[in-house]
């Protein structure tokens, strides 16, 4: 298994080039940089030395986590419906358990009826130039167990944003497309991303 900078080195290069060379669909700006989610805390200290790098490099870095689109999107349920957002979840938890509390976190992020995940990360992204920023998406974690998958979210990102993003997943890799979120193994490996994986 190669080490996180070795991951990262090729991933790096490629952000580096002019125009970027990550992306395999111009409409869809995305990578994925894969990682062992026992290296959280190592992964966050190379994103911090990566984006000083890139920004040396004269490319802007935006770094973004999922747990505060996961956090904002719940306060955008709350202002639409006193009655929902994280109280609600909280008392369903305490109610009737942890799977329905998932099961409406997952509902409110994937239902155009409130907040939907790739709406709110496409709005984030339109402030931002594309033209020589990088997004890098980190703590996707925060959707673990099964409030999000991280395929979906991709998928719903076709032809949102021109700004070049990388994903950084926590997982495992079987072959060379398929993912498991968090290692996670009652999910299959899912291998639809249709973006370049490192890792």
């Amino acid at each position: 298994m190669s080490s996180l900078r070795d991951s990262i080195a090729p991933l790096e290069s490629d952000l580096k080039a002019s125009p970027p060379r990550f992306s395999v669909y111009h409409d869809l700006p995305f990578a994925i940089l894969r990682y062992d989610p026992a290296d959280e805390w190592e992964l966050r200290r190379e994103i911090k030395l990566l984006a000083t790098r890139l920004e040396a490099a004269g490319r802007q870095v935006h770094i973004l986590p999922m747990s505060q689109l996961l956090w904002d999107a719940l306060d955008q349920v709350r202002a639409k419906d006193d009655d929902e957002g994280l109280e609600a979840v909280i008392a369903l938890e305490k109610e009737r358990g942890y799977v329905e509390a998932q099961r409406q976190v997952t509902t409110y992020l994937s239902s155009n009826q409130w907040v939907p995940l790739w709406d709110l990360l496409a709005s984030r992204l339109a402030a931002i130039d594309p033209e020589n920023s990088v997004v890098f998406l980190t703590r996707a974690a925060a959707m673990a167990p099964g409030i999000f998958h991280m395929s979906m979210l991709l998928d719903k990102m076709h032809g949102k944003t021109r700004v070049p993003t990388i994903l950084f997943y926590p997982g495992s890799i079987e072959g060379t497309t398929g993912l498991r979120f968090m290692d996670l193994k009652d999910r299959d490996a899912l291998g639809n991303y249709r973006v370049k994986i490192y890792g």
